[in-house]
């Protein structure tokens, strides 16, 4: 599996997007002032954003609440929760463990 996908509990291969700084600046022109200020929703915006596909199939960068909505629902929780754990990174004690510290 390539560093820029994840599997998730369903077996699915969900490719991701590096959300650079034009695409955050999308992501929170698509949100607008109120939902960018609501820290949950920016979470999931954020995963929603990152998928670039599922098996293979494209999904495309969300252009408004629908397309947020309709990643999240294709992704389900399973898909969710690997590209969330992907984007958050290793725990910081398993990167304290594997630096011998």
């Amino acid at each position: 599996m390539r560093a820029d996908q994840v599997q998730d509990k369903a077996g699915r291969v969900i490719e991701l997007r590096r959300l650079g700084v034009v695409e955050q600046l999308r992501l929170f022109k698509v949100l607008g002032p109120e939902l960018s200020e609501n820290r949950a929703y920016v979470g999931l915006a954020r995963v929603a954003a990152a998928v670039a596909a599922v098996d293979g199939v494209p999904v495309p960068f969300p252009g408004g609440e629908a397309g947020i909505e309709a990643a999240l629902e294709r992704l389900g929780e399973d898909g969710v929760e690997a590209v969330a754990a992907t984007l958050a990174g290793p725990a910081v004690e398993q990167v304290l463990a594997e630096a011998g510290n």
